[in-house]
């Protein structure tokens, strides 16, 4: 089986054409995915044929799980599809299947080849049964408190498709514990699906570092979903104003929210080898 390795900001992927086949990808996501014993990667992504975009994509976390969202893996998905010669894009704009829905990217390209993304990541969810976390409130919940490792945490939940938890700080995210209170987070009881953690430092009204725990795979360099969430949480708190830079341990991306529409994220995609997987 050939595949793609990719990235978006150190949040990379084995990227596959499953546009005609068809086996149980989770066991096959867990093998690949093995940094060690495999290709290595924070989850697998397949192109698969859909009735309502150009292509769709169905990603698999590392642990097998699969996932409903990936922003930096849709980067990573238009690249394979575009480059590839899978997809067709129209004024230079490519519609792609998710679990959040139908999206729509934009593509920058130099030589032919797809370099930068700009992508719609869809509206928010911040109904607390949508997301969903166990609480009784109205939404936005923007100041929600988890008892974690006898620790009172303060987080904001969003949904972009997948759950979020939003935690800011005004220490350095080099410097917080996520190792430790990550895998809590993500198995906490008050996020029925498991959750994604995001620590969260502003800088000023326009840019801001982030660090992420994603469910089913650990920390990883980057989330765009994780990112998105994090421009939701930041606008709903009235911390930042419409655009802002986000750095993560793996570079920076552009978010954009207006407070009511879709989260817009742009960010770069880079292919990083080819091979092929003996079946």
């Amino acid at each position: 089986m050939d595949f793609v390795k990719l990235h978006g900001t150190g949040n990379d992927f084995v990227v596959i054409d499953a546009r005609s086949s068809d086996r149980d990808w989770g066991a096959l996501a867990q093998a690949i995915c093995d940094r060690h014993f495999g290709v290595g990667g924070d989850g697998m992504i397949l192109a698969a044929p859909s009735e309502r975009a150009d292509v769709r994509m169905r990603i698999f976390n590392a642990d097998g799980s699969e996932a409903e969202m990936s922003g930096n893996g849709m980067r990573c998905l238009v690249k394979f599809a575009a480059d590839g010669g899978l997809v067709s894009p129209r004024n230079d704009e490519i519609d792609v299947e998710t679990g959040a829905g139908v999206l729509r990217v934009r593509i920058t390209t130099e030589r032919g080849f797809v370099t930068s993304v700009r992508e719609s990541m869809g509206a928010p969810r911040l109904d607390p049964r949508e997301i969903p976390v166990l609480v009784d409130a109205p939404p936005p919940v923007t100041a929600l408190e988890v008892q974690v490792d006898g620790r009172a945490l303060t987080v904001t939940p969003v949904s972009m498709g997948n759950p979020h938890a939003v935690h800011f700080q005004r220490a350095p995210v080099a410097d917080y514990p996520l190792h430790t209170v990550g895998p809590l987070m993500e198995h906490h009881p008050l996020f029925p699906k498991r959750t994604n953690f995001e620590v969260v430092r502003v800088l000023g009204r326009d840019r801001a570092e982030m660090r992420v725990w994603e469910r089913g795979v650990g920390e990883t360099l980057s989330c765009g979903s994780g990112a998105s969430a994090t421009m939701v949480a930041a606008r709903l708190l009235d911390l930042v104003d419409g655009a802002m830079e986000l750095s993560v341990p793996g570079g920076v991306l552009s978010l954009e929210w207006d407070g009511e529409g879709d989260v817009v994220l742009t960010g770069p995609v880079v292919e990083v080898f080819r091979g092929t997987w003996p079946d």
